[in-house]
C-alpha cells in the first residue's frame, strides 16, 4: 500500500508518463494520424489529472519536500522550481480550453491554442520530473525524509 510518503515517486512517475503521451500526441498529428493523436492526448489529460489529485493529496498531507542544496545549485533549482510553477498554473486554465476546442470539434481554434498548450505542457512535465530529482534524488534536506532513504526518519 502506498504511503503520503510515497506519492513524490508516484507523481514523477506520472509526469514521465505525461511526457511519452504528449510526445506520442504531437508525433501523431504531425503525421496526419489524429484518431491516434487523440486517443494519446486523451491518456495524456487522463494520467496529468492522476497526478493533480496525487500532488494535492501529497501536499495538503505533508507539505513541501524541502531542497538541501548549498551553494550555486540553490538559485538555479529555485529558478526552476520557480518557472515551472508559473508555467502549471498558466496551462492549468489552458489545458481543458485546448480540449474544448478538440472536443467540439473547432479545429482552427484547438489548433491555434495547441501551440501554446502543448510546448507549456511538456515543460511543466519535465521540469516536474527535474524538480523531483533534484529535491529527492540528487540533493534531499538532511533534516528531511529522503536522506539516506526512502522514509521518514523517526
Amino acid at each position: 500500500m502506498l504511503e503520503i510518503i510515497d506519492l513524490p515517486h508516484v507523481n514523477a512517475a506520472l509526469n514521465g508518463v505525461t511526457i511519452v503521451c504528449l510526445a506520442g500526441g504531437l508525433y501523431c498529428i504531425l503525421n496526419g494520424k489524429r484518431d491516434q493523436h487523440r486517443a494519446w492526448m486523451i491518456a495524456a489529460l487522463i494520467v496529468s489529472v492522476a497526478f493533480l489529485a496525487s500532488y494535492l493529496t501529497y501536499h495538503f498531507n505533508s507539505g513541501l519536500a524541502k531542497f538541501g542544496g548549498q551553494g550555486l545549485i540553490r538559485p538555479i533549482y529555485f529558478t526552476i522550481l520557480i518557472v515551472h510553477i508559473l508555467v502549471a498554473a498558466i496551462i492549468t486554465p489552458l489545458v481543458p480550453i485546448t480540449v474544448y476546442w478538440a472536443l467540439t470539434e473547432r479545429f482552427p481554434r484547438h489548433k491555434r491554442i495547441a501551440r501554446w498548450t502543448w510546448p507549456l505542457w511538456m515543460f511543466v512535465a519535465v521540469s516536474g520530473v527535474v524538480v523531483y530529482v533534484m529535491a529527492i534524488h540528487w540533493f534531499p534536506d538532511p533534516a528531511g525524509p529522503y536522506y539516506g532513504g526512502s522514509h521518514f526518519h523517526e
